[in-house]
């Protein structure tokens, strides 16, 4: 994929140097020539000196090609401004940084196919670290609507065992909740567990779930038998 990220600030270059990772093509844009140089030099993007809602710039950086953009500038408002003019240039996956909560809607209408608050989402990963420290990793999405989760299986827990299938239908198993990764052992690979995939002690799993449903999940993965 072709991805334009706009702003190479440290979310920015992480982001680019996390794409490129990845295979992907990327093209940071930035008013400061030294976060251009970096971008070059050390993450491997193009980079192109200039404001980012600059239709000149951007169209120099090649947005008519991009597959994807990405708006994390120094203020909602120039996120926002290049959100409609990716909109209006046709990107078809537009993705956005919110800083103030005002400005989700906007960002949305503009033509924002995700808006994300790093805001709200680092304090929602710091709380659920102090609650669940047993939790090694923690994702959210649609806006902190879904969790996934990574977790242990302690020895002698209740699902110790037990298949996917067994767990999915016991009824104090939260609803809505499913199994959807599973190490089993922390030098193998994360496998996609199917209904007869059995839990063993000293695995980890990964959950989707509700965060309402969080605890419940946790204590019932731990449970004793």
């Amino acid at each position: 994929m072709y991805v334009l990220v706009g702003g190479a600030g440290l979310v920015g270059l992480s982001l680019a140097q996390k794409l490129v990772e990845l295979g992907h093509t990327v093209a940071v844009i930035d008013i400061d020539p030294n976060a251009c140089r970096y971008a070059r030099e050390q993450v491997g993007a193009m980079a192109f000196e200039g404001s980012a809602v600059s239709t000149e710039v951007l169209l120099e950086a090649g947005i008519r090609k991009a597959d994807a953009l990405v708006a994390v500038l120094r203020s909602d408002a120039l996120n926002l401004a290049m959100v409609t003019l990716a909109k209006h240039y046709g990107v078809p996956h537009i993705l956005s940084r919110l800083r103030h909560g005002d400005f989700a809607e906007p960002l949305r209408l503009a033509g924002a196919n995700h808006v994300i608050s790093t805001v709200e989402l680092s304090v929602s990963t710091m709380v659920n670290a102090i609650e669940y420290p047993q939790v090694e990793s923690m994702m959210h999405f649609e806006q902190g609507q879904i969790e996934v989760l990574k977790l242990a299986i302690p020895n002698n827990c209740y699902v110790v065992n037990r298949s996917v299938a067994e767990i999915a239908q016991d009824a104090r198993f939260p609803t809505g909740s499913l199994i959807i990764g599973y190490q089993p052992h922390p030098h193998e690979d994360l496998m996609i567990p199917n209904g007869s995939t059995v839990l063993e002690a000293g695995s980890t799993v990964l959950i989707v779930t509700k965060p309402g449903s969080l605890h419940q999940v946790i204590d019932f993965i731990e449970g004793c038998q």
